[in-house]
């Protein structure tokens, strides 16, 4: 089935902005002039508005009455504490219950979706980490509806963290530290054991927020 060109469009806008907005393009806190933005990218002002809805949704845009969208600020300290402790209350004994639920069927997708993303970034292209980053929460999704709790699952999807922490994150050198620790986490999984699944989630959320507040 042909996907309509008006769709096509509004998509690739939406991407465009979005990949300003997470490579700082578009600086925090910047007002979003739609207009100029439109012109930037050569589209009318249309699709520039209905991709600021969408960024506005996954609060990487807010709007302010009567005064147009602007970007949202970076996570500060505090925010990535607590949005990391957060995590650690709900992650873990995930894990821990996806390790108990392993199937052969939700191994081999576990397994398939490493393979994604089998080496770190070689370089500080834009599109190599927003794939690493893509990886990383199709993982950590896969593992949360593996353990069956959709109200848990709802939870961290709201939180929209990995699109927060990869603007922290963009150009720094995590990639291979956090594939290794992906590795640990799947074994613990596909051997069923819900110890060392806990573990090895409690492990590699301490040490990216440790990276993290280390360079912040």
């Amino acid at each position: 089935m042909r996907i309509p060109t008006r769709r096509v469009l509004a998509d690739d806008v939406y991407e465009q902005i979005r990949a300003l907005i997470m490579s700082d393009g578009m600086a925090p806190g910047a007002r979003v002039n739609i207009d100029e933005l439109a012109r930037r990218l050569d589209v009318s002002p249309t699709p520039v508005r209905e991709a600021l809805a969408r960024l506005e949704s996954e609060e990487l845009v807010s709007r302010l009455p009567l005064r147009g969208y602007s970007v949202t600020d970076l996570l500060n300290r505090k925010q990535v504490a607590d949005l990391y402790a957060l995590r650690l209350l709900l992650e873990p004994p995930s894990a821990a219950l996806a390790a108990l639920n392993m199937t052969p069927e939700s191994a081999q997708q576990i397994e398939d979706e490493l393979a994604t993303c089998p080496a770190a970034p070689a370089d500080n292209a834009y599109d190599d980490y927003k794939n690493l980053t893509a990886h990383d929460q199709r993982l950590h999704e896969l593992i949360l509806r593996i353990a069956g709790n959709d109200a848990v699952l709802q939870s961290f999807i709201k939180t929209h963290c990995h699109l927060h922490l990869f603007r922290l994150n963009f150009q720094q050198p995590f990639g291979v530290q956090t594939i290794t620790e992906h590795r640990a986490i799947v074994d613990a999984l596909i051997a069923g054991d819900p110890e060392a699944a806990s573990a090895a989630m409690t492990a590699h959320l301490e040490i990216a927020r440790a990276r993290l507040l280390d360079r912040m």
